[in-house]
Order: structure tokens, then sequence, then C-alpha cells
């Protein structure tokens, strides 16, 4: 048993109440994938309010509104695992639910690391704006490398950086922004750039194993 399925084992056995309580009061996983794409959503705009000088909360320095954005990604990446949990223990599970769900997750996360990207670009560093950019990029294609060769019967969950990595970066990254923050003695923004810099790294490359485990496993099936 690898690491991420000894971590999922350990979150199912802490969520299923939970998962047994959404059943009896009738919430769909269609529903709670929508409400994390929401919190998503939410979190971009908390990181873009930063990024103008806390316009909507003139109360918060722009380290805490990122900390808080941070948390609510995390929040977010648990009605995630949530909505798949609950579709299987609710005998709700459906083809438009899996599609359903991955589509809103794309979104999630472009939406989450624009806001990062946003941030970066309006506070004038260039450099980090462009990494996160390339962050997003190597993310989508991580999941599109892999719906693409699920489309050609190849199972390809190979790599280091997947979603839940992905989300835990950035969130834990967010989240040590706003509990550092401006008195550190050092740029408290580099919690977050170092998390974008791995992600923008390991993602891509992840892509590209991926892209790797396709064709030596399209080149058995000729052999």
């Amino acid at each position: 048993m690898n690491y991420r399925d000894f971590l999922q084992k350990v979150i199912y056995v802490l969520i299923n109440p939970l998962i047994k309580g959404m059943i009896r009061i009738g919430l769909t996983p269609n529903l709670v994938t929508a409400i994390g794409f929401v919190l998503n959503v939410v979190a971009a705009a908390v990181m873009i309010d930063a990024a103008m000088d806390g316009c909507l909360n003139d109360s918060l320095s722009d380290t805490a509104l990122i900390g808080w954005a941070g948390a609510i990604i995390l929040f977010a990446g648990l009605f995630d695992m949530m909505d798949g949990r609950l579709a299987r223990l609710g005998n709700m599970s459906s083809t438009f639910g899996a599609l359903w769900d991955s589509t809103l997750d794309r979104y999630s996360e472009l939406f989450t690391l624009f806001g990062i990207c946003f941030y970066f670009l309006q506070t004038g560093d260039a450099v980090s704006g462009i990494v996160t950019f390339v962050a997003l990029i190597g993310s989508i294609m991580v999941s599109y490398v892999r719906a693409r060769a699920e489309g050609l019967q190849i199972e390809c969950k190979v790599g280091l950086m997947q979603r839940p990595e992905r989300v835990v970066l950035t969130a834990v990254g967010a989240i040590l922004v706003g509990l550092v923050g401006n008195d550190a003695g050092f740029d408290p923004m580099l919690c977050l750039i170092v998390p974008m810099w791995m992600i923008a790294i390991l993602a891509n490359a992840t892509a590209f194993w991926r892209i790797a485990h396709c064709y030596r496993e399209l080149k058995k099936r000729k052999d």
C-alpha cells in the first residue's frame, strides 16, 4: 500500500460519519461537487481581493487574506474527497457524476491558480506569476494525459504531482503565508512561491512521465 492509499483510508475513516449524515439528509454527490467548486471560486476571489489591497475587507492584510484563501482551498479539497465517497456509500454513482466531478475539478484548479497568478502579477512579481501559469499548464496536462490514456484503455496514474498533492501544496503554502505574516523578517510570499515552483516543475514532469508510460504500454500491444 502506497502513502496515498494509506492517507485516503485514514481520511475515509474520519469522514464516514459525515458521509452517512449527508445520505440521511438527501445530499447528492453532484451537489457536494458543486459546493467544492464554489468554494474554490471564493478562494480565487479572496486572492484577487488580496492583490487589490483588500478592497472588500480592509481590516485584513494581504497576507492574512491569502492565508484565509488557503484554508478555503483545503476545505474545498475535503468536498472533493466526499463526493466520490458519498456516491459509493450511497449507491449514487453515475457516468454523468464522474464527468461532472472531473470537469469541476479542472475548473476549480484553474480558478485557484488564476487567483494566485493574478496576485503575483498585480503585485509586480512577474517571475512568480509566470511560474504559477506554468504550474497551471502542468496541472491541466497531468489530468488531460490521464483522460486521453483512459480513452485508449490505458491505466495512467503514475507520477509525483497528482491533484491531491497539488491541492495540499497550494493550500498549505497559502496558509503559511497567513501564519507567517509580514513580521517574519523575510518575504512571507516565499511560502507560496516555493510550492508554485514545485508544482510547475513536478506537474509538467508528471505529464511527460505519463506520456512515456503510455508509449511503453502501446508499444507492448504492438509487440
